[in-house]
């Protein structure tokens, strides 16, 4: 019982140090890290080889890969490729259903994207486009920011998925294919209640770019096609080597196998994703790669996530070095939740502290020492773990998280009208998401 007290110990100060005291949390992880190690009775001179192999471990398993997608998802955004990816979903899907469209451009954006910036670069599209369906800003706004949210929380090589799946060692391939069916039927789900709140709360739109200049803006930008292929290329890479390693080894044993399992590894398949990417800008200049450019950029952004997952890597090390899982089989704990206990821890500590990659991270850290007692030790059920973290870290966006500001802010919502529609949009977007996921776990 005191292991576990110490456990709650420290995510509790884990909340509050990165809320209250603004302490990064990669030093708030490290902390806690050898503030368990000490309290739990661990050998002194062990926690130290522990936490740094639980960095490094985890590190070097997802680190390359995160780097890509972010390479990958700047060279999208700066080249205007997410204008070209927006066009094409509104002509596929149709001018008169405002709502589905601009959620399934910030469902696909979003892969590469963070949720913020993606919020940001198609929120001028947005607008104009609401305006000239005569359509409030609040239903489309809250639509966009769910679609934006559910590939975000759920579906990588977004790299809060990929530094779960790594700390909890599944399979990314599986992550991926349920992370896109329950992403995308929890979105429905979000996109009916934004047209319902759209038809409630009127907000002019009032546009900041005029048609002229969003045409303009699309037709500097890649096509739609190009602009989809550094991202759905690395996917079914990944996606393919999975299939290819099937017990029933459908691509049977030989030099095929071999290949696909190389190109399908994250690394490779991502790595050909930035290869894609760079014939994305309409005039490549090699400044692009310098430390200053947009390889630059993204490594500056890439170097955060990755310490605080490797931070979150340590601390799970320490936990699993505990008596903790013991505890948990011998107790039954988590057994009768199942799957809702990684959604709900994912909750309280993204509803707490304000991050869903942080929320992502932490949750996965807790948990994968504790899978086997819990009984979610198969492969499947490691994946399945993975989106229900995923769907707890969008629950909820509010006054704490940095999106609940921009998606308020550049909508013209009030706190109030920000709470009632996008904290609730959210709310709904990741309960639904785990009853989807609930169910579908019947037929895995």
């Amino acid at each position: 019982m005191s292991t576990i007290l110490l456990i709650l110990l420290c995510i509790v100060f884990i909340i509050l140090s990165t809320t209250r005291l603004k302490l990064h949390p990669f030093l708030a992880l490290l902390i806690a890290s050898f503030f368990f190690g000490v309290c739990s009775g661990m050998p002194l001179e062990e926690i130290i080889t522990i936490i740094n192999h639980g960095f490094g471990t985890t590190i070097g398993n997802i680190g390359i890969i995160i780097i890509a997608g972010l390479i990958i998802g700047t060279f999208l955004e700066k080249s205007g490729g997410a204008y070209a990816l927006a066009n094409f979903t509104l002509k596929l899907i149709g001018p008169k259903q405002v709502h589905a469209a601009m959620a399934f451009i910030g469902y696909i954006v979003s892969i590469p994207v963070f949720a913020d910036s993606g919020f940001i670069i198609l929120s001028p599209l947005n607008k104009a486009i609401s305006k000239k369906a005569g359509l409030s800003l609040a239903g489309t706004a809250i639509a966009l920011a769910i679609g934006l949210m559910a590939t975000h929380t759920m579906v990588p090589p977004t790299p809060g998925p990929i530094a779960a799946a790594g700390i909890v060692e599944a399979d990314l391939g599986k992550v991926i294919l349920i992370g896109l069916i329950v992403s995308l039927c929890s979105m429905i789900v979000g996109i009916f209640f934004a047209k319902k709140v759209g038809d409630r709360v009127y907000i002019d739109p009032a546009p900041e770019m005029d048609e002229a200049q969003i045409e303009q803006k699309i037709a500097e930008a890649p096509s739609a096609l190009k602009s989809f292929l550094p991202i759905i290329v690395p996917i079914f890479l990944i996606v393919l080597r999975s299939f290819a390693e099937y017990p029933t080894a459908p691509f049977g044993d030989g030099s095929l196998k071999t290949f696909l399992s190389f190109i399908g590894n994250p690394v490779a398949a991502l790595f050909i994703g930035i290869i894609i990417a760079l014939f994305l800008p309409k005039k490549f200049d090699k400044a692009m790669l310098s430390t200053s450019g947009w390889v630059g950029e993204a490594l500056k952004s890439a170097a955060i996530i990755i310490l605080i997952t490797g931070a979150g890597g340590a601390f799970g090390k320490v936990l699993q070095n505990s008596d903790i899982a013991l505890i948990i089989e011998e107790a039954g704990i988590g057994s009768g939740l199942g799957i809702w206990l990684p959604f709900l821890i994912a909750a309280a500590i993204k509803s707490a502290q304000g991050s869903s990659t942080v929320a992502i991270i932490t949750t996965a850290s807790i948990l994968a020492p504790l899978l086997p007692a819990m009984g979610l030790d198969s492969d499947t059920s490691r994946a399945v773990v993975v989106i229900a973290i995923g769907a707890g870290s969008a629950v909820v966006s509010h006054a704490n998280d940095s999106f609940f500001w921009v998606v308020t802010q550049l909508s013209h919502m009030d706190v109030n009208q920000g709470y009632r529609l996008h904290s609730l949009g959210t709310g709904i977007l990741g309960f639904s998401a785990m009853i989807f996921l609930t169910l579908l776990t019947f037929f895995l």
